[in-house]
């Protein structure tokens, strides 16, 4: 139900209610809660999976030569939070660690409820960058071969930042300003941030090619069937459906291709871990970590 907040909200800002007219047919008027078009990863063969935040297939095919057999698929969401809820909500999930640099599992614990072998949540304390404001590939890549040698008999599901926002080259360097918290892609949108979407492309691909050596050095480490995806894709400019207004970012619920259609590269090289599902080692939290966490989803660019 929509709320008078809500309401008032979109009457404020016009696009807000054409957005949630095109989420209402994505959606389905509200019957579907998530993608169910889309796959589901847990079903899905692999030993390591390594997500790429708000990787765009066409992109990745474009920016990466990591080898492997490429396809696209289609996520179940257009929004990290909507992928963990499609994916994790309601399973056991023994056999899995997850290390994640996203804050979105810790953030929203008491909606998505999943049981895994351990969660190493790589965003706390001395794993975030307090410069870039993100967990940077480089520290995912150590935290997931730390992860390997303390887990050999687990799949890991390794959750990359990049290429989200914020921007590591050079171009989003150059006009995206790191030290405000107040960004938001709407602000593309109404012009408030005058920048082209060729340079937000640009800094994206940049973001890419940030993070693609590391998952190669993890090509390197693993041995077994290593997949890299994406939890969602990323509108830059593009045009909605029904109603073809303009969007940027990533809206939970609109699941036009550039938001749903992820890559799905398999790599498999030397023998296969015997995976075994264990009871959990999954750590306590603290009311410290609920304010990091929620800093930490300011930084990369969610409005609270």
């Amino acid at each position: 139900m929509y709320t008078l907040e809500s309401l008032k909200h979109g009457l404020d800002n016009p696009h807000k209610i054409l957005q949630e007219v095109n989420r209402l047919y994505h959606r389905r008027l509200r019957t579907w809660p998530y993608n169910r078009d889309g796959i589901d990863v847990f079903a899905r063969d692999w030993d390591h999976l390594l997500i790429l935040d708000a990787c765009r297939y066409d992109m990745f095919a474009e920016q990466s030569s990591l080898p492997g057999e490429l396809e696209p698929v289609r996520s179940k969401a257009s929004a990290t939070e909507e992928f963990l809820e499609a994916n994790f909500d309601g399973r056991e999930l023994l056999d899995t660690v997850y290390v994640t640099g996203s804050p979105m599992l810790h953030r929203h614990r008491s909606k998505i409820q999943t049981h895994l072998h351990d969660v190493i949540n790589v965003w706390k304390e001395d794993g975030w960058n307090e410069e870039y404001r993100t967990v940077l590939p480089k520290t995912m890549t150590e935290a997931a071969i730390k992860a390997k040698e303390r887990y050999p008999n687990k799949r890991l599901l390794v959750h990359y930042l990049q290429p989200h926002y914020p921007f590591l080259g050079p171009t989003g360097q150059k006009y995206f300003d790191l030290d405000r918290l107040d960004f938001e892609w709407y602000k593309l949108l109404s012009g408030d941030l005058n920048v082209s979407d060729a340079v937000v492309e640009r800094a994206f691909k940049e973001n890419l090619d940030v993070v693609l050596p590391e998952v190669a050095r993890l090509f390197d480490e693993f041995s077994g069937k290593t997949v890299v995806s994406a939890d969602h894709g990323q509108v830059i400019g593009e045009r909605g459906f029904p109603i073809p207004i303009r969007e940027y970012g990533h809206p939970q619920g609109i699941y036009s291709e550039e938001l749903v259609k992820v890559p799905w590269l398999t790599y498999e090289t030397g023998d296969r871990p015997k995976i075994i599902a264990e009871n959990s080692g999954e750590s306590a939290t603290t009311d410290h970590d609920e304010e990091a966490a929620r800093q930490r989803l300011e930084h990369l660019g969610y409005v609270s």
